[in-house]
């Protein structure tokens, strides 16, 4: 228990500076007070400012100098990708090859009753299951679980997979990917989610669940896809119309979605 709070103390810490770095209150080259007026200033031991600022360094956001201090570095907090939330499924192709992917599991079974349901199964179908991290800028941001039905992730090897994006694979087969729905809520980092993500057991996260489905309304991807929030996060633009006598808020959709800082709906 002791150190599960000393674990909470440290990363409450470490987020406060890190936020202050981020938004200029510190900046590049600014000295950070010393240790015990750290520990002063948060009402904590000086072994929580310790691993808070060993944190900080190891994202190269401070330097601790020996003899003369810890100073904030030149380096700046990278923003998350940004996806278009009205207009999810777009480039991602593109997306896809822009990163990369490493695939934990890949294997064959009987799915779970909410799987089942969300695909259309028959019973007794299985689905092929995988688990895949994305990397971009040599850095995770997501852990993919996805279920496809067993007759079309019959049609492509455990190694393409890991080298290219399934829906990529999913239409080489002929079939006809025509739209799908998904929800957005929040969730909490598992052991090995939080191992695939470099983050610590607890941490949270952004979840997103989408159904794929083809042009005959057949389920084609299940997928669930758990985003490191500082690194990904979803936009949509609205613009203000009249609708029925009533001023309402309607989405925006984007003519292109670019990679990287400025956007791109990231692909699975």
């Amino acid at each position: 228990m002791a150190e599960a709070i000393e674990t909470s103390k440290t990363r409450r810490v470490y987020l406060t500076l890190r936020d202050r770095i981020g938004s200029g209150e510190l900046n590049p080259g600014a000295r950070l007070p010393s240790e015990p007026d750290l520990a002063d200033l948060h009402d904590v031991s000086r072994v929580t400012i310790r691993r808070a600022l060993a944190e900080l360094e190891r994202e190269g956001l401070i330097s601790r100098r020996p003899g003369a201090g810890t100073f904030v570095t030149a380096r700046t907090i990278k923003r998350p990708i940004v996806a278009d939330l009205s207009n999810a499924l777009a480039h991602l192709v593109e997306m896809g090859r822009s990163t990369d992917v490493k695939l934990l599991q890949f294997g064959y079974a009987e799915p779970s009753a909410e799987i089942v349901d969300a695909l259309r199964l028959e019973v007794g179908e299985k689905a092929q299951r995988a688990v895949r991290v994305r990397i971009i800028d040599n850095e995770p941001f997501s852990y993919l679980v996805t279920h496809v039905p067993q007759r079309i992730g019959a049609t492509y090897s455990e190694a393409e997979l890991g080298s290219k994006p399934l829906l990529t694979l999913i239409e080489r087969t002929g079939v006809k990917v025509d739209r799908a729905t998904q929800t957005i809520s929040a969730s909490l980092a598992g052991p090995e989610v939080a191992e695939a993500l470099g983050i610590e057991i607890g941490a949270p996260l952004i979840a997103l669940t989408r159904v794929v489905y083809d042009v005959k309304r057949r389920g084609i991807e299940h997928l669930v896809a758990l985003y490191r929030p500082d690194r990904y996060s979803f936009q949509m633009d609205l613009v203000r119309i009249d609708a029925g006598g009533d001023r309402l808020w309607s989405p925006v959709e984007r003519l292109k979605i670019g990679v990287g800082i400025n956007g791109a709906a990231h692909g699975d």
